[in-house]
């Protein structure tokens, strides 16, 4: 389980735990709260580039699909099969087993514009503040 503290975050919601180049991707508790159930993940495909802010992943819930956007620019170099199997985990394990995908990033500096743990919670207050998901 990965300690939510240390993780990067995007106002969309998703998580980012950097490791040198190495990037694992997932959703917010807080997010996966929102969608409620998972039911559905597509994941992107191992070997595709992506942008930062780019679309990627789709996460479906009995409520919506929700697009995943990767915070960083790179390559996907693994998608978590587990949760695409059993997509609950999405809800169950949001910063461990439910995990979305890998990326190997071509530029980790990117990952500094993301807000850090403390940034993304009062981004959340604001956001609750607003009435705005």
């Amino acid at each position: 389980m990965l300690d939510p503290k240390k993780l990067k975050y995007l106002k969309s919601h998703e998580w980012l735990d950097m490791n040198g180049d190495a990037g694992t991707v997932g959703i917010s508790d807080h997010a996966q709260k929102e969608i409620t159930d998972v039911v559905f993940i597509e994941p992107p495909k191992v070997g595709r580039q992506v942008k930062q802010g780019e679309a990627c992943c789709v996460v479906e819930s009995v409520k919506a699909a929700f697009d995943i956007y990767a915070p960083v620019s790179g390559e996907i170099v693994a998608v978590n099969a587990d949760a695409v199997k059993d997509p609950a985990l999405v809800n169950t394990e949001a910063f461990g087993k439910g995990w979305l995908f890998k990326l190997k990033a071509s530029s980790p500096g990117e990952a500094s514009k993301l807000m850090d743990h403390a940034a993304y919670e009062e981004f959340l207050k604001a956001e609750a503040a607003h009435g705005s998901h």
